[in-house]
């Protein structure tokens, strides 16, 4: 009879441990707001995506969308929302203008490489949330 107790708290025991082991860590809490965004990269505005390596800031996302122009035809756009304590209201990251190829979070000091978002040192080790990007040569579209 004890033996199938034993057995059942086995299982549950195992049950919380992978239940624990897979819970989403707080990186990604970001909220999920539809971007669709149209770009016409031939407008004044976005002088600055003229060329390889410029960027720009948009309005998107929850805290505003980083452009950046990867090469020619590749363009890579990402969420300044903070993934490390996404909570924290001033969780917003900037490019660093001492280096034009990171971007800085001031509130935590989490940076990330501008071309693809990756965690150059934390606190963060959750990249930048990326949003998916379109280029026909003269619009580039933005989505999620």
């Amino acid at each position: 009879m004890f033996g199938k107790y034993k057995y059942i708290f086995f299982l549950l025991t195992i049950g919380v441990l992978i239940t624990a082991a897979c819970k989403k860590n707080d990186d990604n809490n970001i909220p999920n707001t539809y971007v669709d965004i149209y770009i016409y990269t031939t407008d004044p505005e976005f002088n600055n995506i003229a060329s390889v390596g410029g960027w720009v800031y948009i309005t998107g996302g929850s805290r505003g969308v980083v452009v950046t122009r990867n090469s020619t035809n590749e363009f890579a756009a990402f969420e300044r929302h903070c993934p490390y304590n996404p909570s924290d209201a001033c969780g917003r990251v900037e490019v660093d203008s001492t280096t034009n190829i990171q971007l800085t979070d001031p509130c935590c000091g989490s940076n990330f490489l501008l071309s693809n978002g990756t965690v150059v040192n934390g606190p963060s080790t959750a990249p930048l949330k990326q949003y998916q990007t379109n280029y026909d040569g003269i619009v580039l579209h933005i989505f999620n």
